[in-house]
């Protein structure tokens, strides 16, 4: 990619955030990684000039880095300043953006991109604004030969990938996969950070819209290799891994079918059926979440609801979502596990009259999924678009993870920083 006549190589745009300050850490990291050949010249961005040195002051304190400050630019710029946003975006190779919820705050940054001509890298979960840019943006990012890459953190990189990785090492045609997520907490337990919860207030709050985008692309549908794999009840228990599960629900379906749909046009690859659950233990766990469920499900559905659910995301999310985010313990304490169990067919064998007669189950493991994980998957994806150029789908557009890195050696980048992949077992019946 055309580096050389920009200043900065990566901008991490709300870089004061509270991911932004784990996404600066993240690049910094990469910056003096030793198996990096050349320099890595970077920048963080945001309305304050004074939140943006805290942040790279507190950077430097955990990282042992005393002169961290003065090696990283800063830019300031405003999502309700268009012109400042094209600033940011001529002076970038690739910006990391931070700023959500994406619905209201991503366009204008996808915008200043494509016409400035960088690169744009986000973490957004929100099926409903990644489709939507890929309607209105690809072929103007296509134009401009720049890519536009979403859900670029752990919704969705793990569970996109983790199907190409799943299909790469099946002797045969991979033709569904079922993946189920867990999440490991400490003695502290589990928090989250109230910007993701209302992601998902507003994406429920506005199903219909999501459908009525859906019916107007006019998508043809993709074949079904195999047998139709079904979906399992809300509350089902999963033999193999001991323990209930519920349907997993972010965006990792939306963008998973949206890698598959564009391996198959434009590749020419078997499209992968595919269906996301995350495990919940036990049947005392099941309860509470079910009724953390219903209450969601009906608060969402009014203006005051959602502004009850805004206000008091400790309360309505049982705990597990707050407005301080996990404390550094917590964080450090948490893991994720993504088990993918997959079915096919092996070489030679006809995928319309016989039953699979093969059977696969991989697993991404890692650290921490929003703060520790997240940052990871950005970082590197970034890393992938400067360094695997030539891998990457030939124009630019806009793309999932998935479609635009299935031929990169993002997998092996995300291996070596503890987001791991791996072949659990595999077997004909």
């Amino acid at each position: 990619m055309a580096t050389e006549q920009r200043p900065f190589h990566l901008v991490v745009f709300g870089a004061s955030g509270f991911t932004g300050q784990f996404v600066t850490e993240e690049v910094a990291r990469e910056q003096v990684d030793p198996e990096r050949s050349s320099r890595l010249p970077w920048a963080v961005a945001g309305r304050s000039r004074e939140k943006l040195q805290r942040v790279l002051e507190k950077a430097a304190l955990k990282l042992g880095r005393p002169t961290l400050s003065s090696e990283v630019g800063i830019i300031i710029c405003d999502i309700a300043n268009p012109a400042s946003l094209d600033e940011m975006a001529k002076q970038a190779t690739v910006v990391l953006n931070c700023v959500g919820p994406y619905r209201f705050y991503g366009e204008p940054v996808i915008k200043a991109c494509v016409e400035n001509g960088a690169s744009c890298i986000d973490i957004s979960g929100e099926p409903q604004f990644l489709e939507l840019m890929q309607l209105k943006y690809h072929e103007k990012a296509a134009d401009k030969g720049v890519y536009i890459i979403g859900s670029s953190g752990f919704d969705s990189i793990p569970a996109d990938l983790g199907v190409i990785y799943t299909r790469n090492k099946m002797n045969g045609t991979l033709t569904a996969v079922e993946s189920f997520l867990t999440i490991h907490s400490g003695p502290e337990g589990l928090s989250i950070h109230d910007g993701t919860w209302k992601s998902a207030i507003y994406g429920f709050g506005d199903q219909s819209n999501l459908r009525k985008l859906r019916n107007a692309s006019n998508l043809k549908p993709v074949p079904l290799i195999g047998p139709k794999l079904k979906r399992r009840w809300p509350i089902s228990y999963c033999r193999e891994l001991k323990g209930y599960s519920i349907p997993f629900m972010g965006s990792d379906v939306s963008v998973v079918k949206r890698t598959q749909r564009y391996l198959y046009e434009n590749l020419e690859e078997s499209p992968v059926q595919y269906a996301a659950y995350v495990t919940v233990g036990g049947i005392t766990s099941v309860i509470k979440l079910m009724f953390a469920g219903l209450f969601f499900l009906f608060f969402v559905r009014f203006g005051i609801g959602r502004q009850l659910l805004i206000k008091f995301p400790w309360f309505f999310s049982f705990g597990y979502f707050s407005k301080q985010g996990p404390t550094q313990k917590q964080i450090d304490a948490a893991s994720f596990t993504l088990t993918f169990f997959g079915q096919g067919y092996s070489q030679g064998i006809g995928t319309d009259k016989n039953k699979p007669n093969i059977k696969i189950c991989t697993q991404v493991k890692g650290p921490e999924a929003g703060y520790v994980a997240t940052p990871i998957a950005m970082v590197q994806a970034a890393m992938t678009l400067l360094n695997d150029a030539s891998d990457l789908p030939k124009a630019g557009g806009v793309f999932t993870p998935g479609a635009a890195f299935s031929k990169t050696k993002l997998i092996d980048r995300l291996n070596k920083h503890g987001i791991e992949f791996s072949v659990i077992s595999s077997s004909e019946v």
